[in-house]
């Protein structure tokens, strides 16, 4: 018999920068349904990596005065961090820039040559370089920008190869006419069929302006497009040309994870090269919606990012992956505060779940000396228990497989609350006062403890550290690793004589109020170090700046103040006022040289009296070490009054 396997990716990330806790809800997602295949016995690969090649990268490595490898080498260590942080077990981290992913695209871009659907041409037409992605003139948006991100576009004429991608349109449609789940979730199967029957066009896969990247095998000048190159990533990962056993047995992905803004490539372009180079498509590809904030989609130049290393340091691993999955329906638009993760915590992970552990293993204690008792009578409300249980477990698994991670969550949450429930209904405080029902409070007892090992196991692909912690509580000998989703679904499993161990509260409720006191301590701190640092090396802050009023001046008259070889006095109009100041310029100009000028001032200097004339403001001049010196002026006519910022 086969073994069952299953694989799955998330996209291959762009180390231009840090990753945000938009790329996070990612890769989280892909971690939870990996780690519930692992729980229903598949032997899984989980794909993770970054996207290393490209005009952007080139640029940026060159902007921070660094070559291109050593620029990404830092930001992968980053995507790592996080990771780990994150308790995500990828199987595989790909990096682009490796010696078995150069081998595997050249070959790829050769095998699709040979099969002659690649061919030399001029590219004429517009790229994004954020976006690294070639655009119509009838794709761009109303403003003649990207249609993806909103920024410029750059008309392009350079020499490129090109792939026929046009030759496959019909084959791709028919083939997501007869796979209708290839596309998930179904609103962005018709978007991207839609995109098919406006008409595919050839692909433009290399590039001549810049060197970054993995050569054309068959012409060293050029360099293969990023995109061509970033895909076939998924199947470096599981041991392409390398590993043939290894590849058979998980090629084709059950799933690829990515973004909405992404899913084009995914579902077009990377189908197509796959029936270029007679290679069987992914099973599914699931393109989930953004993780909004304040301000919409998260990007630097909004200040709207929001850390993920940051959130796990305040909250802890458990809280931000329950929350991602839990809050959101995968698939559709989402909305991050603070406010709402706090919430989560405090009523889900700390009320519901936390309270119905420590109030079970406290009533054990207290009750039955830490003991777990035996089940021996049936209580009136045990057999809904169950069927509440049993379709749980089972919604939990339909839920699953359609990567509906939040409806799953929900669903044990239901679960959870229901032995809350059943807590108040048995009143196990009162079934105590009486020694002839004592059988039947140690029935109560152990089918919470019991459901309670079941939510621990069912909590693995969600949160990594809890269900060990209630594992723990809960006393039992066997290894958690070693629980499978059929002890899930079993009732009955938890061994009866299991010593029970009382123990600090899994998610201590947060206090809304100190964690903002917190924070703004922190953000002051953190201010004041900057300010410190500025001091140091000279720098003002903004807000220094700010305090400055400089303006355009107009000079109407200029004459020397007797008794000074280097002082002008000088008369100003600002504005709907009039200004007198002093200015240390005689010696590089004449007085008729500045009347008419319009020259920058500081408005709002302290008025002081120099050699004996009042002075009210300061004129701006630049010199250098040869001692000349020039008046700053403006090089348009503008008012006079005019603010300088």
């Amino acid at each position: 018999m086969s073994k069952k396997t299953f694989y799955v990716t998330t996209p291959i990330y762009y180390p231009n920068d840090k990753l945000h806790i938009g790329h996070t809800y990612t890769t989280t997602a892909a971690d939870a349904i990996t780690k519930f295949k692992g729980l229903q016995g598949y032997e899984c690969e989980f794909i993770t990596g970054s996207d290393e090649h490209g005009q952007k990268i080139e640029q940026s490595a060159k902007k921070h005065g660094k070559e291109p490898i050593e620029y990404v080498d830092q930001i992968v260590e980053s995507f790592k961090y996080l990771w780990d942080k994150l308790e995500v077990d990828y199987t595989e981290f790909v990096r682009t820039t490796n010696e078995d992913h150069f081998e595997d695209v050249k070959y790829i871009f050769k095998k699709v040559y040979d099969n002659g659907d690649i061919y030399k041409d001029k590219y004429q037409g517009y790229y994004c370089t954020p976006c690294e992605t070639y655009w119509t003139e009838r794709q761009l948006d109303d403003e003649g920008n990207c249609p993806d991100c909103n920024r410029s576009v750059e008309w392009m004429e350079e020499e490129s190869y090109f792939f026929k991608m046009s030759k496959y349109e019909e084959r791709l449609l028919k083939f997501l006419d007869e796979n209708p789940d290839f596309i998930q979730p179904a609103k962005r199967r018709n978007e991207m069929i839609n995109f098919i029957k406006d008409g595919l066009e050839d692909l433009c896969v290399s590039r001549t302006t810049f060197d970054w990247g993995i050569p054309v095998p068959i012409d060293k000048d050029h360099i293969i497009y990023v995109w061509f190159d970033a895909l076939t990533s998924y199947l470096t990962g599981i041991g392409f040309r390398r590993d043939e056993q290894k590849f058979n047995n998980y090629w084709p992905a059950d799933i690829h994870i990515v973004g909405k803004d992404i899913l084009r490539f995914h579902t077009i372009i990377w189908p197509t090269i796959l029936m270029a180079a007679d290679l069987p498509l992914p099973k599914k590809v699931f393109g989930h919606g953004f993780l909004l904030v304040e301000g919409g989609k998260m990007s630097k130049s909004k200040g709207n990012v929001i850390d993920p290393v940051k959130l796990i340091d305040d909250f802890g691993v458990d809280a931000v992956r329950y929350y991602l999955l839990r809050e959101i329906a995968f698939g559709t638009d989402g909305s991050y505060s603070t406010d709402s993760f706090i919430q989560r915590i405090n009523s889900d992970l700390a009320n519901d779940l936390g309270n119905l552990l420590n109030r079970t293993v406290a009533m054990v204690d207290k009750y039955f000396g830490g003991v777990v008792p035996q089940a021996k009578v049936e209580t009136e409300f045990d057999k809904d228990l169950e069927e509440v249980a049993q379709s749980t477990f089972k919604t939990i698994e339909e839920s699953l497989e359609g990567l509906q991670f939040s409806t799953a969550l929900e669903e044990l949450w239901t679960l959870i609350r229901r032995n809350n429930k059943y807590i108040d209904q048995t009143q196990p405080w009162i079934l105590a006062k009486d020694e002839k029902k004592k059988d039947e409070l140690g029935t109560v007892l152990y089918n919470l403890l019991d459901n309670l090992r079941r939510v621990a196991i069912a909590l693995v692909p969600f949160l990594p550290q809890a269900p060990a912690k209630m594992w723990e509580q809960l006393g039992i000998e066997e290894p958690l690793e070693s629980q499978s989703w059929d002890y899930v679904r079993t009732k009955g499993q938890l061994k009866v004589g299991t010593k029970v161990k009382n123990g600090d509260p899994i998610f201590p409720r947060i206090d809304v109020e100190e964690y903002y006191e917190k924070l703004e301590k922190e953000k002051k701190a953190k201010e004041a170090k900057e300010e410190k640092k500025m001091a140091e090396e000279n720098y003002i802050t903004f807000d220094e700046f700010g305090k400055l009023d400089l303006r355009v001046a107009e000079v109407l008259e200029v004459e020397r103040i007797e008794g000074s070889n280097k002082l002008l006095k000088v008369q100003v109009q600002l504005g709907q006022e009039k200004r007198q100041l002093v200015a240390g310029i005689s010696k590089h100009y004449e007085p008729e040289e500045l009347a008419g000028k319009k020259v920058v001032m500081v408005a709002n200097l302290k008025p002081a009296t120099i050699f004996g004339v009042k002075s009210n403001g300061m004129i701006l001049a630049a010199s250098n070490d040869a001692g000349d010196l020039t008046v700053t002026t403006v090089d348009r006519d503008i008012d006079s009054g005019s603010r300088v910022k």
